[in-house]
């Protein structure tokens, strides 16, 4: 740190000379919407750091910065100071033109502005004695001669679009000056708001803002942009032409459907360019395929209407933005992915993102797909996954599902293998057991019929479960036989399985040979015995002790005393369709 801060007081009085001039930049590190707070922050700020300075920025905010430097020295900076946490990860690259009259550190004017004057004081009482009679009276600020008269600043506002008219009254109102309807009509509300922002930028006060006074509220207005190289590109392959950061993203690769731009520099951000040919099926899909992709928290609103959708997805460090829609036969949309905390420059470039998108001829061919597949991802981009993926089974009509009480702890969500949400209804840690109620209810295609008659030992026995994890896409039936009908401990509430399973496995119904069950597998290493058991050793909870407990719950198991055997298709049909995947999720 101390090496760092020295060359940084090198480069500080090597380029002080040099400030006036365009060249040098600076690192915005943080802004605020008054005086007092942002002399607050640039104090705290230069108890720890070298170089701080602090601007007007117009419009009534000042910003804290860090400089003068070259682009190359700045860049720097940004990347080790963003490293250490010492500035706020939404820091960027400033321009010395943004700046107004500079207000710390008290006293400095390194750019030769203005001098922004000091409150008055207080007037005295005539009998009160004053500290210094002879001081003289607060200098008025200095005053910007127009470039125009008032009639050719109406003129040539008469040359202005209707577009034009309102990004003005949205600057004005970014500017906190303006507050009613941006229509586009220059009316009494934004004739005053004009005024309030001419006096604010000590202008001459007149209510119709002239040529340059426009430029320079747009400029306030576009200032937060400054180092992102916002430019329209047109992408051919996916018929598309939009505005990009092009300082913080670069093109990458194609995998249909997407063309990813990808950060390119410090700041975490991404662009995707979706482009695909289909119809309302298809558009549908990709909305549901979309929130299956870690780039699409779950939380955050998310509409769909009949020929496009909108998903927004918040997580703790960034927000994704996903919009699409369909016109003739061709999907077109992009994702815009931006670290959180740095909401005012992602929405602004979100909307000249919107603003700009523009659809060409041609869409992304599905064999545009690179050679580095996996289950694990689509298109390119990473699904995502579940902590755990455990199995159940329904227990009755209204899809009430028991599993392994594992399955469960520690999960902020838990689905079933169709995305439907689950509440726990009841766990009992001793028994190793849980029972989920699904949201809104289910419909299942089987349930399980639980043997009540004594089963014979070393008779052969099947559980059924996901023994992948869902990636298989159905249950898988493993085989083997019943070792003893009590625990290693003589527990009455297990039986003792011969057959070797895989964690995905657990929760899954253990049924006989005719497909009855008998119990719920366990976890292995919820056994508790504190030793490693040979693979072959399982466990599983009796059918006796889960029917006790649904009873409590109020819900009614059905059961059967037929020992008959089925063929093992059958048997395997009969348990996989009452057997569901589990899902635990953050």
């Amino acid at each position: 740190m101390q090496r760092l801060f020295a060359t940084l007081i090198f480069i500080l009085f090597a380029l002080r000379a040099a400030v006036a001039q365009e060249d040098v930049v600076w690192v915005q590190i943080e802004a605020q919407p008054s005086l007092a707070a942002a002399q607050d922050r640039a104090r705290a700020y230069a108890a720890d750091l070298p170089d701080v300075n602090g601007f007007s920025l117009g419009g009534g905010w000042y910003g804290i910065v860090l400089g003068p430097y070259t682009r190359t020295d700045a860049e720097q900076v940004l990347r080790v100071y963003r490293a250490e946490g010492s500035i706020p990860n939404d820091s960027f690259i400033a321009f010395t033109r943004n700046f107004g009259q500079q207000f710390w550190p008290v006293g400095a004017n390194l750019l030769n502005r203005p001098v922004t004057p000091e409150p008055a004081a207080p007037q005295a009482d005539a009998d009160t004695p004053t500290q210094d009679d002879t001081a003289q009276a607060t200098p008025e600020p200095q005053i910007t001669p127009a470039d125009e008269t008032p009639r050719e600043a109406r003129a040539s506002e008469a040359q202005l679009t209707r577009a034009e008219r309102e990004e003005l009254q949205v600057a004005l109102k970014w500017a906190g000056f303006y507050t009613a309807a941006i229509d586009g009509a220059f009316g009494r509300g934004t004739r005053a708001s004009m005024a309030a922002w001419q006096e604010a930028n000590n202008y001459e006060v007149t209510g119709v803002l002239t040529t340059r006074q426009r430029a320079a509220l747009l400029q306030q207005y576009n200032a937060v942009l400054d180092g992102l190289g916002l430019r329209v590109v047109r992408d051919e392959e996916a018929g598309i032409e939009i505005a990009l950061p092009t300082e913080v993203v670069a093109f990458e690769k194609y995998e249909y459907p997407f063309a990813h731009y990808t950060a390119s520099g410090d700041l975490p951000a991404t662009v995707l360019l979706i482009s695909q040919q289909g119809d309302r099926d298809s558009l549908y899909g990709l909305y549901d395929i979309m929130q299956t992709l870690e780039i699409v928290p779950q939380d955050g609103p998310r509409n769909r209407d009949g020929d496009g959708f909108v998903l927004i997805g918040e997580a703790a460090d960034f927000i994704s933005h996903t919009e699409a829609r369909l016109e003739r036969g061709e999907i077109k949309g992009f994702t815009l992915i931006w670290p959180a905390g740095d909401e005012e420059r992602r929405t602004r470039l979100l909307g000249e993102m919107q603003k700009s998108l523009t659809r060409l001829t041609g869409t992304l061919a599905p064999d545009q797909i690179s050679e580095d597949q996996s289950v694990d991802l689509l298109s390119g981009l990473e699904i995502r996954k579940p902590v755990k993926a455990r199995s159940g089974f329904f227990v009755d009509r209204q899809g009430s599902v028991v599993t392994t009480a594992e399955a469960v702890q520690g999960c902020g969500r838990i689905t079933l293998e169709d995305g439907t949400e689950v509440d726990i209804l009841s766990t009992d840690a001793d028994l190793g057991v849980a029972v989920l109620l699904p949201r809104g209810g289910l419909a299942p295609l089987s349930v399980a019929t639980f043997q009540s008659a004594t089963p014979r030992l070393q008779s052969d026995v099947a559980v059924a479960g996901y023994s992948y994890g869902g990636l298989l896409g159905a249950p898988t039936v493993t085989f083997g036989t019943l070792a003893d009908l009590r625990g290693l401990q003589g527990e009455e509430t297990r039986k003792r399985l011969a057959m070797t399973t895989l964690p995905g496995d657990a929760g899954g119904p253990v049924v006989d040979a005719g497909g009855a069950v008998l119990g719920m597998l366990l976890p292995r290493d919820a056994v508790g015995s504190g030793r490693a058991l040979p693979d072959e050793v399982n466990f599983a909870a009796t059918g006796d002790a889960i029917r006790a407990m649904l009873d409590r719950l109020g819900l009614s198991a059905v059961t059967t005393n037929s020992l008959s055997p089925v063929p093992p298709e059958q048997l395997t049909t009969k348990a996989g369709q009452m057997t569901v995947l589990v899902n635990c999720w953050e």
